[in-house]
């Protein structure tokens, strides 16, 4: 049986969706929490102002996928179908997430809440952390190369673990860089 597929359509204030695929649509104040998007496609769609923490994402496809104003705690984006995986995160709460040992090279984080989100082992290259707040997330063993997190906060990172080779970092930040050291930095 074929997926149902669907082309420049918008979603308002709905809480559940059909299995198939979603190209160019718009998802406005959607409530699908715990939804499971397994083998669903997602290609060039955005989400606005939708609950979707806890949503189950094995094999799914998400490519060009922007989030904006959304709630997403608890997603295990590392469950996602890999290849052409892109998505951008406007304003959204994404705590307690996972995107252990994705490739997300040049992600934009803008504003976000990152707290308890596990990195490790991804590939960060050239992702932008945009007054995010990255309080307890994990990186560990990650590529962090030109990631730039001159307005990130909370965050700590090993440049022993990880590799940082001209990722940017503010000066105010450069204690968590150094936590490991258990030194004491006065401001």
């Amino acid at each position: 049986m074929a997926n149902i597929y669907y082309q420049d359509k918008t979603f308002e204030h709905v809480v559940t969706l059909e299995k198939g695929d979603y190209e160019s649509c718009t998802f406005i104040n959607c409530k699908f929490a715990d939804f499971n998007f397994t083998g669903f496609r997602f290609s060039q769609c955005t989400f606005s102002n939708c609950n979707l923490s806890m949503i189950k994402l094995e094999k799914t496809v998400l490519q060009q996928v922007q989030f904006s104003h959304c709630k997403m705690l608890g997603i295990r984006f590392d469950l996602c179908h890999t290849i052409g995986l892109s998505f951008s995160f406007n304003e959204c709460f994404l705590n307690h997430s996972s995107f252990y040992r994705l490739k997300i090279k040049g992600t934009l984080f803008n504003n976000s809440q990152l707290q308890e989100v596990d990195f490790t082992e991804s590939d960060l290259t050239g992702a932008i952390f945009a007054q995010c707040n990255l309080a307890l997330s994990v990186f560990d063993r990650c590529i962090i190369e030109k990631a730039d997190f001159r307005t990130a906060c909370n965050y700590q990172i090993s440049p022993q673990r990880n590799r940082i080779k001209k990722a940017l970092f503010s000066l105010s930040g450069v204690e968590g860089l150094l936590q490991e050291y258990n030194i004491v930095i006065e401001k």
